[in-house]
C-alpha cells in the first residue's frame, strides 16, 4: 500500500488556455469559449465543497473569439466529462507540438458529444447495454465526418470497433492503480465492518468483498469524478475507489488516501490508457495518430483487449487484466475473472515476447484457460 505522500509528481494536464470547443447535442451545434477548470485543492472536504460537479459553464461569445479557419484542420470527439476533456486536451496538445500546422489558432477544435451513457445515471452500465454506451454516438460522429478522430478512455471501448473505423494510437499510459479515498480510514483494512464502499465496478465489488467480506459495497455508485467525491463528503459512502490515472490528468491527487498495490486490486483492462481512432480510409489523420502513438502501450493494451474479448465480457462479469513489460523486456500478464459476490475468484499469469502477435496469443490463451476453469453457467450468475 502507499501513501500519497510517495505518489511520483503527476504528469497530467495542467491548466489549458481558452480554445474553441463545440457542443453537438441532439443535433444542434453551438461554437462556445471553454477553459478547463483548475482544480487547486488542499483537503478533501474543502476541495469538495469548492469544487464544482460540471465543466463551469461558459459564456457564448462568438463575436468576441479570435479569428480562426473557416475549417478546422482536425476535429476531436469527445465526451463532455471533465476528464474526458482533459484526455482531448492532452491529445490536442501533443499534436500541436509535433505539427506546426496544427498550432495555429484554431487549427484543432474540441468537439463535445453528449453519449447514453452520459445521459443515463441512475441504472447500472448493465442494464442499459453496457460499456458501447460512452462510444457509441462518438464512432457515428465519426464515420458520418462530423468530427475527423476520437478520443476515448481504453478501458471504455467494447472490443470490436465499428465497420469504417480503426484505433491506431494509444497515448503513453498513465498509472493503472486504484486510489482509495475516504474520510476515516488510510485504507481498505481499516474500515470497520458494515462500511460502506460506493463504486459501480463490479471488478471493484468483486476483488473487495473477496477480500473484505464484512464491507458492503454500494452499487450504481455513478458519475463523474467530482460527482462521487461529493457523494463521499456528504456521507452516502464512507469510501470509494477511483481510478488513479483520472486523477492524475485532473491534478487532483490532493485526494487520494491511498493507492492499492496491483495484488490488492488488479485493474480493469486497458485501465488508465487513452485510445484515438480515426476513419479507416483516412489516410492524413492515420499519419497524425502515428505520430502520438505509444507502441508499448498499444501492445499491452492489444494483449489485456484480447483476453477480454476471449473471455466474451461485459459489465455484468468482473474481470481484470494487466500486461507490462518486465525488467527483462518480455510481457508479463495477469488476469482475474470472478462472481460478482466475491466469492469466487480465478486467476491466472502468463510470460513471453513483447510483440503484438506474442502478447495478442497470451491473452487470448489466458482467457481460454479461465473459461475452462470456470465451467459452465458462471458468468450466468
Amino acid at each position: 500500500m502507499e501513501t500519497l505522500s510517495s505518489l511520483s509528481t503527476s504528469q497530467g494536464l495542467m491548466s489549458c488556455p481558452s480554445s474553441s470547443v463545440i457542443s453537438r447535442t441532439g443535433g444542434s451545434v453551438s461554437v462556445i469559449g471553454f477553459s478547463l477548470p483548475r482544480f487547486k485543492t488542499r483537503s478533501l472536504p474543502n476541495c469538495i465543497r469548492k469544487q464544482s460537479s460540471t465543466v463551469p459553464r461558459a459564456s457564448v461569445a462568438i463575436e468576441q473569439q479570435t479569428k480562426e479557419p473557416e475549417v478546422a484542420l482536425i476535429r476531436i470527439g469527445t465526451r463532455g466529462s471533465p476528464l474526458a476533456v482533459a484526455q482531448a486536451y492532452e491529445t490536442r496538445d501533443k499534436l500541436m507540438a509535433i505539427h506546426s500546422e496544427l498550432a495555429e489558432e484554431g487549427a484543432i477544435q474540441i468537439v463535445i458529444i453528449k453519449t447514453t451513457g452520459d445521459k443515463i445515471l441512475t441504472q447500472p452500465l448493465a442494464d442499459i447495454g453496457g460499456k458501447g454506451l460512452f462510444t457509441k454516438e462518438i464512432d457515428e460522429a465519426l464515420i458520418s465526418g462530423e468530427i475527423d478522430i476520437a478520443v476515448h478512455s481504453m478501458k471504455d471501448v467494447p472490443t470490436y470497433l465499428p465497420e469504417k473505423t480503426i484505433l491506431p494510437c494509444n497515448l503513453q499510459r498513465e498509472d493503472v492503480r486504484d486510489a482509495f479515498i475516504s474520510l476515516s480510514a488510510s485504507s481498505l483494512a481499516e474500515l470497520p465492518a458494515g462500511s460502506v464502499i460506493g463504486t459501480a465496478s463490479l471488478r471493484r465489488k468483486s476483488q473487495i468483498l473477496n477480500r473484505y467480506p464484512s464491507l458492503t459495497v454500494l452499487e450504481n455508485f455513478r458519475g463523474n469524478v467530482q460527482t462521487r467525491l461529493r457523494k463521499l463528503n456528504e456521507g452516502v459512502v464512507q469510501a470509494t475507489l477511483l481510478a488513479l490515472a483520472g486523477l492524475k490528468r485532473l491534478n487532483m491527487t490532493e485526494n487520494v488516501t491511498s493507492v492499492l498495490s496491483l495484488d490488492d486490486m488488479l485493474p480493469a483492462v486497458a485501465q488508465g490508457a487513452i485510445g484515438i481512432a480515426c476513419r479507416s480510409d483516412d489516410d492524413k489523420m492515420a499519419d497524425y495518430l502515428a505520430s502520438l502513438n505509444h507502441e508499448d502501450t498499444r501492445l499491452a493494451v492489444a494483449c489485456e483487449r484480447a483476453f477480454l474479448e476471449t473471455l466474451d465480457g461485459s459489465c455484468r462479469t468482473p474481470i481484470a487484466g494487466y500486461a507490462c513489460k518486465g525488467e527483462d523486456g518480455d510481457c508479463i500478464f495477469k488476469g482475474l475473472v470472478a462472481s460478482p459476490d466475491g466469492t469466487q475468484v480465478l486467476e491466472t499469469s502468463r510470460k513471453g515476447p513483447y510483440t503484438f502477435d506474442d502478447m495478442v496469443m497470451m491473452g487470448k490463451d489466458a482467457g481460454k484457460e479461465l473459461l475452462s476453469r470456470v465451467g459452465p453457467g458462471f458468468f450466468d450468475s
